[in-house]
């Protein structure tokens, strides 16, 4: 695990200062340095279970950061505003997913099930190249936290969905359970929140550390909770638990201070996603590969621009929303893991989804770092923190 560590983080800190001086995001580093390193590659990494299990908990405290800065109020209005525009999508986009794949030869359980994988769009992309002023204070901002929401809410859907058809059985409570349990979790971390969780914030809110300690058990603790006993998933209860502290004054601190922490285990969600891909079995999917990022990249786009139009949205802001969801999702990559699992997709079908989930957040990152407002732009002109 050290040297896993040491060559993950020196190599991508050289990856990165080479990214720097060409003016390429960093995000291209890390998946860059995972494919090199990684069991397909040289095999430097030979076993990246445990660092992709590891990597998962930078997407936790990214949806944890994200409901420190959302009202309950302004959660309950922007989902309002976006559930037309995110469930439309998910349909279009497996109804688009599946013709395509199924023309090009795909059996047709495994084409439904590579539709299903473009519903989603990445949170780590849309919500990382996304200014901080535009996330909290701007109406495209909740725009998009409102579409993710919804689209992390189907993802749930589909995952239970998936597995009752690998285990043979179509249990429908397993299909309603998540539509019942979530306004429980709700209640139950609102509830710990204001007779447990802030009296200790005031009592001890001079010992940092301690503020630090009880913040990540809180987020990962509720986390665990939607997991293992209300069959939720991790993110979901981290970015609950994130809202429950959100009208906190001290809420603004921890999500300064959980930032670098985030970052950290962010790094190793995009080496694994770089190690993870198998380039021998590419070999005999690259056309498809071709063809369906070619058609994530410009049909999301298109297609979330005539939605949000629609919806009397602006022309621009419309647009600037659909290039900042056009790629697939992390969530995509756990829908695979789960279908092979459940013997319900095939390798091939596998490294088609996992080829253009990295072949579509690298394309969509550079169009977003080198057109749109973003923390990351090589431009000043562009660059917002």
């Amino acid at each position: 695990m050290v040297f896993s560590f040491f060559l993950i983080f020196t190599g991508a800190a050289i990856f990165a200062t080479f990214a720097l001086y060409t003016k390429q995001p960093l995000l291209i580093a890390y998946i860059a340095l995972g494919v090199i390193v990684g069991p397909f590659g040289f095999s430097v990494v030979e076993n990246t279970q445990l660092l992709t299990d590891m990597a998962e908990i930078g997407i936790i405290f990214l949806l944890f950061l994200l409901g420190l800065d959302m009202q309950l109020s302004n959660l309950i209005s922007t989902l309002k505003k976006s559930v037309v525009v995110g469930i439309v999508s998910c349909v279009a986009f497996v109804l688009i997913g599946f013709t395509v794949t199924n023309i090009m030869g795909f059996p047709t359980s495994e084409a439904i099930i590579i539709g299903l994988c473009l519903m989603f769009s990445s949170t780590i992309i849309g919500i990382k190249l996304l200014p901080t002023t535009v996330l909290h204070h701007k109406h495209s901002g909740e725009l998009m936290v409102g579409i993710l929401l919804i689209q992390d809410f189907v993802a749930i859907l589909v995952l239970l969905a998936i597995e009752s058809l690998g285990s043979g059985t179509t249990d429908v409570y397993s299909m309603i359970k998540p539509l019942i349990m979530l306004p429980i979790l709700a209640a139950i971390t609102f509830t710990a929140v204001k007779f447990v969780i802030l009296p200790l914030f005031s009592k001890f809110d001079r010992f940092q550390e301690y503020i630090f300690l009880l913040t990540i058990g809180w987020c990962l603790g509720i986390g665990e909770l939607a997991h293992g006993l209300l069959g939720l998933s991790y993110e979901i209860g981290a970015f609950i638990a994130g809202i429950s502290l959100a009208s906190s004054p001290i809420s603004q601190f921890i999500a300064l201070n959980l930032k670098p922490l985030r970052d950290f285990f962010l790094i190793l969600f995009f080496f694994t996603l770089g190690a993870q891909l198998n380039i021998a079995v590419l070999a005999d999917v690259w056309v498809p590969v071709l063809v369906l990022t070619a058609t994530v990249l410009v049909g999301k786009p298109i297609i979330f621009r005539f939605l949000l139009h629609r919806l009397s949205e602006s022309n621009h802001l419309a647009w600037d929303i659909g290039f900042r969801l056009g790629q697939i999702s992390e969530f995509s990559l756990l829908v695979t893991f789960i279908a092979q699992g459940a013997a319900l997709m095939s390798e091939k079908s596998a490294v088609l989804v996992q080829s253009t989930a990295i072949a579509t957040f690298a394309i969509s990152s550079y169009i977003i770092v080198f057109n749109f407002h973003n923390p990351i732009a090589v431009s000043d002109k562009l660059r917002r923190d």
